[in-house]
């Protein structure tokens, strides 16, 4: 009895998000997409849960969702997702985080950029995916970086518009021309 009165039930919200995470790998692609879409609205609370179901995904699929699901959230995910990719390592992770990051956009950008400072050079890959997939929002941002201070966010910034090909080179090109 005793070791029941120390467990916590779970909220009313919590439990929902946990029933929409198991739907995530439901055998109905509707039901998984009702899943995401009804994940994406609940915000930062289930960034989290989101998170740890993406980190605990047994295969692409139920990755892929988890990911779709954190980036229909947005900007709140952003940094919470930014950290547990330097603490989960695995590629499988970090691929599906970064899409994630991907997806949200704009306000993602800058943190995505100011992580590049990470001496995990495979973090900074994964970081530098994920501003090739936001692509032209991400190009001037990452052209102002051409002249940061620190030497890693530079050679990052341009090996990202280098990675960027016709989207990321010409304001790269731009900007040693006028330097000249």
């Amino acid at each position: 009895m005793e070791e029941k009165d120390n467990m916590v039930e779970p909220s009313p919200a919590e439990t929902k998000i946990q029933r929409l995470i198991a739907a995530l790998s439901d055998p109905s692609i509707d039901i998984r997409h009702q899943a995401v879409q009804a994940l994406g609205t609940m915000g930062m609370p289930a960034v989290e849960p989101l998170i740890q179901a993406l980190a605990g995904a047994f295969d692409n699929d139920h990755r892929w969702y988890a990911a779709l699901a954190l980036s229909g959230i947005g900007a709140p995910a952003v940094d919470p997702l930014i950290s547990a990719m330097r603490v989960h390592r695995q590629n499988e992770f970090r691929r599906f985080a970064a899409a994630a990051l991907g997806n949200i956009g704009i306000p993602a950008i800058e943190p995505l950029i100011d992580a590049m400072a990470d001496n995990d050079r495979e973090l900074r890959g994964f970081l530098s995916l994920a501003l090739c997939r936001i692509g032209k929002p991400a190009v001037e941002p990452l052209t102002r970086r051409l002249d940061d201070a620190d030497d890693i966010i530079r050679s990052c910034a341009t090996l990202t518009l280098w990675q960027m090909g016709e989207t990321g080179l010409p304001a790269m090109v731009d900007k040693m021309q006028k330097e000249e």
